[in-house]
């Protein structure tokens, strides 16, 4: 087949499925289409913490060296708090030089190497978030000093899905009740029906400070919120 004939077809195929479509669309009968939104809440039972330690020294092996025994330690501590192997996941690890640009006599500046600072990044899944606080003060206290961001999610979040899913073709349903009665019609059945977005990362995100000197950082888990919206299609009577 030519390049033509291949272009003919495909133009061809195309205008089929659209005619296709549109026939489909003719053949609804009278309808009301809405938009449902639903919303179910849980308490969180998993904190996602990250951390990093950031040494440095005049060159990257005693940077890097000094890194790892700090690095080593936090996880031995993370480990002896209840953490286990698999919710520990090194995330990045990261060496670069530092510079300084002194200036010049005559005003120029230029730039000289100071030192190299090697950072490591830890991700910490935390199944006792009652913890979240006392593990954040411990590992500070071990030589962590960078990261410290906490989000809180749910390890199975399938039953606030499925309240939230329930609560919006509720939604949905009054609000095409409220239409019908509005224009004088009744309702038939229900034509089609989808979900039109997927679920809303949980909320509330939380950032940890850093307070070393105390008995354990202070922690809220609050609540994590999942949303859903439907589109639902009533035939017209």
């Amino acid at each position: 087949m030519t390049k033509k004939a291949l272009v003919l077809a495909l133009a061809a195929s195309l205008a089929s499925s659209a005619s296709a479509l549109a026939a489909g669309a003719d053949r609804l009968p009278p309808h009301i289409t809405v938009t449902g939104e639903g919303e179910a809440t849980m308490a969180p039972d998993i904190a996602l913490m990250t951390i990093a330690v950031m040494r440095e020294a005049k060159t990257a092996r005693d940077a890097l060296t000094a890194n790892n025994d700090a690095m080593a330690a936090v996880v031995a501590a993370m480990k002896s708090s209840g953490i286990a192997e698999k919710d520990l996941q090194t995330s990045g690890i990261q060496i670069n030089p530092r510079y300084d640009y002194p200036q010049k006599p005559d005003g120029r500046q230029e730039a000289v190497l100071a030192a190299y600072q090697v950072t490591n990044t830890l991700s910490v899944r935390i199944r006792d978030i009652g913890k979240t606080g006392e593990i954040l003060d411990k590992s500070v206290s071990l030589g962590v000093n960078q990261g410290g961001n906490i989000s809180f999610s749910n390890d199975n979040p399938g039953p606030a899905q499925e309240e939230a899913r329930k609560n919006a073709v509720a939604d949905a349903m009054a609000k095409a009740k409220i239409l019908a009665q509005s224009a004088g019609v009744s309702l038939g059945k229900v034509l089609q029906i989808s979900e039109a977005t997927g679920f809303a990362q949980p909320m509330p995100m939380a950032e940890a400070k850093f307070r070393a000197d105390s008995a354990g950082v202070p922690i809220q888990a609050g609540e994590n919120a999942y949303r859903v919206q439907v589109n639902m299609t009533y035939e017209i009577k």
